[in-house]
C-alpha cells in the first residue's frame, strides 16, 4: 500500500482552484486535493452540465497530478445527471470518483462504473463524525463486494471536525482502521480531519486568537501504535476551513459580515487575526494584522511560500492605499497557499 503525501479536503470552489494554481510546482506535485462540489439544491438535470462545469472545471485542470471528485452534497434526483457531468472530468482528466457507505445504492453503482470505465480507481470515503459504528463496517464490505477486486480502492477516513472538544479522535480513527483495513487490498489509506474552528465575531474580540491542531495531534496519535498500516497512513485536513464549509450552497450577491480573518498555521496552532471588510480603519486595521503574523517567532519568511509573500507585501504596503490589503477571498486564497505549502514542507521532512 503506498499513496499520495497530502490529501486536502478543498471545495470545488475559485478561491480553492486558485490557490491550488499557485503553490510551487513541487508542493502541487505532493498533493491529492478531495474536491467537493458544493450543494446544487433545487438545479435541474438539464442545468447540472452547465453548473458542474463552472466549478469543476477549474479544478480538473489544476489537478494534472491526480486526486478525487465527490458530491456529496447531490439530490437523489440528481444522481444520475450528476454522475454523467462528473464522469467527463473522470475520463479526460487524472480525478477519481468517490462513493461510501452511507450512499444510495444507485449514486454507489454509478461511481462504480465511472471508476470501472475511467481506469484510475475510486475513492471509499467513510465519515466517523463521533464514535465508531462497526455498522458502517459492514457497509463498506458490502460496497467493495459491489465494486469487485479489478477495480483499486483507495480509504478516505473521514472524522469530520476534530477540535479539542474530541479528545478521542485518534482512539475512533483506530477502532474504524482496524474494521476497514483487513477489507481490501487498499491502494491507499488517508485520515482526513478538520482541524479549523468556525471563526466567531466572539472569538476576536481581542484581536486575535489561537486554535491547537487536533487533526494533525490526532494523526501522530494513530501513526504511533505500531500498527503495521500506520507508516502508511497518509494525512489530509480540511484547509483553513471549518467542514461545514463544504455544504454551504452558492448564493449570489455579496455581503457578508464587516470583519474576517488572516490565519497562519505553526507546529501545533492556527493563529487567526481579525481583518476588516469596510470602514475608514480597513487599511490600518488589516495591515495591521499582517504585520502581526509577519513579528511572530513562527513567521517562516517572505521566501517560505506565496502565502507568506502575501502576508508581508500586505505587512509592508502605505497606509495611503487599500492596494493589496486584500478581502475575503485573498485571506482565504493566502492562507491555503501557506498552510498546504507548510503541511507538505513538514510531512517531507523539509
Amino acid at each position: 500500500m503506498s499513496g499520495p503525501l497530502y490529501v486536502p479536503v478543498l471545495p470545488a470552489r475559485s478561491h480553492a482552484a486558485g490557490a491550488f494554481r499557485r503553490l510551487w510546482p513541487d508542493v502541487r506535485a505532493a498533493i491529492r486535493p478531495l474536491w467537493n462540489l458544493p450543494p446544487l439544491p433545487g438545479a435541474t438535470p438539464e442545468a447540472l452540465a452547465t453548473v458542474v462545469g463552472k466549478y469543476v472545471g477549474p479544478v480538473s485542470a489544476a489537478s494534472r497530478h491526480g486526486g478525487w471528485l465527490d458530491a456529496p452534497f447531490g439530490e437523489d434526483a440528481q444522481t444520475a445527471a450528476l454522475t454523467e457531468a462528473l464522469s467527463q472530468y473522470c475520463e479526460l482528466g487524472w480525478l477519481r470518483p468517490v462513493t461510501g457507505p452511507e450512499r444510495t445504492v444507485a449514486q454507489q453503482a454509478a461511481a462504480v462504473e465511472t471508476a470501472r470505465r475511467c481506469l484510475h480507481g475510486l475513492g471509499v470515503r467513510v465519515w466517523v463524525t463521533g464514535e465508531w459504528d462497526a455498522r458502517l463496517g459492514e457497509a463498506v464490505r458490502v460496497l467493495l463486494a459491489r465494486t469487485g477486486p479489478e477495480v483499486p480502492v483507495d480509504l478516505l477516513l473521514d472524522m469530520g471536525a476534530v477540535l479539542d472538544d474530541r479528545p478521542d479522535a485518534g482512539k475512533e480513527a483506530l477502532r474504524a482502521l482496524d474494521a476497514l483495513m483487513p477489507l481490501a487490498v487498499w491502494r491507499s489509506a488517508v485520515l482526513l480531519g478538520g482541524g479549523f474552528p468556525r471563526v466567531t465575531a466572539d472569538m476576536l474580540e481581542e484581536g486575535w486568537c489561537e486554535s491547537a491542531r487536533a487533526e494533525w495531534r490526532m494523526w501522530h496519535e494513530v501513526r504511533v501504535t505500531g500498527r503495521a498500516y500506520a507508516p502508511l497512513l497518509g494525512y489530509g485536513d480540511y484547509g483553513v476551513q471549518h467542514p461545514s464549509a463544504l455544504a454551504q450552497a452558492p448564493t449570489p450577491g455579496s455581503g457578508g459580515p464587516p470583519w474576517g480573518v488572516l490565519r497562519y498555521t505553526t507546529d501545533s496552532s492556527y493563529l487567526l487575526f481579525k481583518t476588516l471588510t469596510r470602514g475608514p480603519d480597513r487599511i490600518a486595521v488589516n495591515r495591521s494584522a499582517a504585520r502581526r503574523i509577519v513579528a511572530l517567532p513562527e513567521f517562516r519568511g517572505a521566501g517560505a511560500g506565496q502565502g507568506e509573500e502575501w502576508l508581508s507585501d500586505c505587512a509592508n504596503g502605505p497606509l495611503t492605499t487599500s492596494k493589496g490589503v486584500g478581502g475575503p477571498r485573498e485571506w482565504l486564497r493566502a492562507g491555503n497557499l501557506q498552510h498546504m505549502t507548510y503541511v507538505v514542507q513538514g510531512l517531507s521532512g523539509g
